[in-house]
């Protein structure tokens, strides 16, 4: 794939582009029409504010309490009181929280202003930066709103990785990890698992993942944007992971959590048929270097439960996941909310 590619979309085609110096690339870009929400702990953020006119500069928290209807109802009177209008530009500058708040608001505000994502994560480059999804919390409950609606333009710095933690850096790798089975790419995970460790430590090495990871994502978005049928394969793992970062009120990041959602989707999918035990295993190893030390306490089984039980994907009374027969053969499941899957979910953590 090469370092400057087009996404086309129903809403809009973006572009995606790679920039070494993400500094410069925004001052190309903005103008005296331009608004600036970035997240307020980017090392960064100093030199790409003063682009920006400090009125037009809002700093946010990127964690998952800003994820939420409240934070954007904030951030739209922020940008109202300044006089924001419809034909204006906002960059947003941060990870996958400072992303789905911003598109989120775009897409209300004056229905649908324009907005450019420069993504400062491992995940958000690898996966959320292209697709047009937003999503935000609602109460406990995770991702329950958002909506489909693109930046015009996106611009990936790799430089910024060098300024993430270890616990970043595996949260961007749960993500890639869980393209790479979707597509079957076992070769690319096992490269992953075996480089890991050195990467950990000087993440500009990232970059070939980086792209095989948009180039699967590119591929099915552009035949399912609006997540009617094979995007769904997409959740993957997410059903589960969702649920850790519920019970454990995000203390597990977004990708490590997925990376055990995953292990669990695998775990019920051998205890139903659909794999054998030696496929469990082979997966397992494959992806056990990123599963977080995490354990479901007991005394938390009904809350993860409930969790459950509040997924958007869900039908009636039955759970909506993904499962899989083999690596690049996943497949959309509805299980019963019953006993079995419980025992099924408690048996993985015994």
């Amino acid at each position: 794939m090469p370092e400057k590619f087009e996404i086309k979309s129903g809403l809009r085609n973006y572009e995606v582009c790679w920039v070494k110096d993400c500094v410069a690339a925004i001052g190309d870009q903005r103008s005296s029409r331009s608004f600036l929400v970035i997240d307020e702990d980017l090392p960064t953020s100093g030199k790409i504010s003063k682009l920006f006119s400090k009125d037009r500069v809002i700093r946010l928290k990127a964690d998952e309490k800003t994820k939420t209807f409240d934070s954007c109802s904030e951030l739209i009177r922020q940008l109202v009181d300044r006089n924001v209008r419809r034909n204006e530009i906002i960059f947003a500058v941060g990870g996958g929280v400072i992303e789905d708040v911003v598109a989120f608001v775009s897409t209300v505000l004056f229905r649908g202003v324009e907005w450019v994502f420069i993504p400062t994560t491992l995940l958000a480059q690898a996966d959320s930066c292209i697709g047009s999804k937003s999503s935000i919390n609602f109460g406990v409950y995770k991702n329950l709103l958002g909506s489909f609606y693109p930046p015009s333009k996106v611009l990936i710095a790799p430089n910024f990785l060098n300024t993430l933690p270890a616990d970043e850096l595996r949260s961007g790798m749960g993500e890639i990890l869980h393209f790479y089975l979707v597509a079957g790419e076992v070769k690319m995970a096992s490269q992953l698992k075996k480089q890991h460790r050195e990467l950990l430590k000087d993440p500009s090495g990232f970059k070939p993942y980086i792209l095989a990871s948009l180039k699967i994502k590119k591929s099915v978005i552009q035949r399912d944007e609006f997540d009617k049928g094979e995007r769904n394969l997409f959740n993957y793992g997410h059903t589960f992971g969702h649920a850790i970062e519920s019970v454990t009120n995000y203390r597990i990041n977004h990708g490590q959590a997925v990376t055990m959602g995953m292990d669990i989707a695998n775990f019920i999918s051998w205890r139903r048929g659909h794999i054998k035990e030696e496929v469990f295993n082979y997966l397992h190893g494959l992806i056990a270097f990123n599963l977080p030390e995490f354990r479901l306490d007991p005394k938390n089984w009904a809350k993860y439960l409930q969790a459950l039980s509040k997924d958007k994907k869900n039908v009636g009374k039955s759970l909506g996941c993904i499962l899989t027969r083999r690596p690049g053969k996943m497949f959309k499941a509805q299980l019963p909310l019953d006993q079995r899957l419980g025992k099924d979910i408690l048996s993985y953590f015994d």
